[in-house]
């Protein structure tokens, strides 16, 4: 194989780490690809796959664009989503605290001109790997929507994405350009799923006490409530818990803060694993990869 192993394969019409399986062996490659084929049809309906390189020591970076039907296109920075399960993105922050500033102005530049390839309009996420080794990155994936971190991204340039993305669906041009945007502090998000924080299996049930956290930089994006029923047939995402702060540090501990602020009672969510990642001295310096929760729940 020209790419080398290993190998990451992927269905093409998924999303959210699904239909997504590393190949380390050449012999497992043909009977993966079936398998995969098959799942991604009768999941996504759709069996395509493709192949990609897999990195081994990666970071998860991500450029939002905002983009009218005018070939205007403007990048609002970066976002670090590789702490991950299951390839499921759990906590995302902005600014990527490893890449370089120059690096994250080629990433950013290069995200503005595939969106201009493919004369793009509406907001959108393109995704890329960085390679910690080599310091390359790679194309990844472009989201053609909203994503569940896009507050991190509103909290650090204060633009508000769903208004905007409302008024380019209306035709109308861009309320601002690549100059009128700037970058203020460090953000973070945590993404709270019910689901068992040992196993990662799905918690549905019926919540008894819900506490929602408050208090300075702390932004809480949730639709849950006491009594509410968690259903077992959608994505487990409950709450978004957003902090802001002048540095990463304090970002921190304004998100431990919240999070122990956090009460949900009556279901398992994964609210004592992020303060465990937060606890954690590999990431709080930055030694960390999308392997991060592999290696150290392994």
């Amino acid at each position: 194989m020209i790419m080398g192993l290993p190998v990451l394969i992927k269905a093409s019409a998924g999303g959210g780490g699904r239909g997504m399986k590393r190949i380390d062996k050449l012999e497992d490659l043909e009977i993966s690809l079936k398998r995969l084929a098959e799942e991604a049809k009768a999941a996504f309906g759709d069996g395509t796959l493709f192949i990609e390189k897999y990195i081994v020591n990666p970071r998860h970076i991500e450029v939002q664009i905002v983009a009218d039907q005018h070939g205007h296109i403007v990048h609002l920075g970066e976002r670090d989503c590789t702490i991950q399960r299951r390839f499921q993105k759990i906590i995302e922050e902005s600014p990527s605290p490893v890449i370089t500033e120059k690096k994250c102005r080629e990433i950013c530049k290069s995200a503005v001109k595939l969106a201009k390839s493919v004369k793009y309009d509406s907001v959108g996420t393109v995704e890329f790997l960085y390679d910690q080794d080599t310091m390359k990155f790679y194309f990844m994936e472009m989201n053609t929507r909203i994503q569940v971190e896009h507050p991190v991204t509103e909290i650090r340039t204060g633009l508000d994405l769903i208004a905007e993305q409302i008024r380019i669906s209306e035709g109308e041009k861009l309320s601002f350009s690549q100059k009128d945007v700037s970058f203020r502090g460090h953000v973070m998000e945590c993404r709270i799923n019910a689901e068992d924080p040992v196993t990662s299996r799905p918690s549905p049930g019926t919540i008894t006490d819900y506490h929602r956290p408050g208090g300075l930089g702390v932004r809480v994006d949730d639709f849950i409530y006491s009594g509410y029923r968690v259903s077992p047939y959608y994505d487990s995402l409950l709450a978004k818990v957003i902090t802001v702060g002048r540095t990463r540090n304090e970002c921190l501990k304004r998100m431990h803060r919240a999070l122990e602020e956090t009460v949900i009672h009556g279901i398992k969510t994964n609210v004592d694993l992020h303060k465990w990642i937060l606890k954690d001295h590999d990431f709080q310096k930055n030694n960390y990869s999308t392997n991060f929760l592999n290696k150290k729940l392994s």
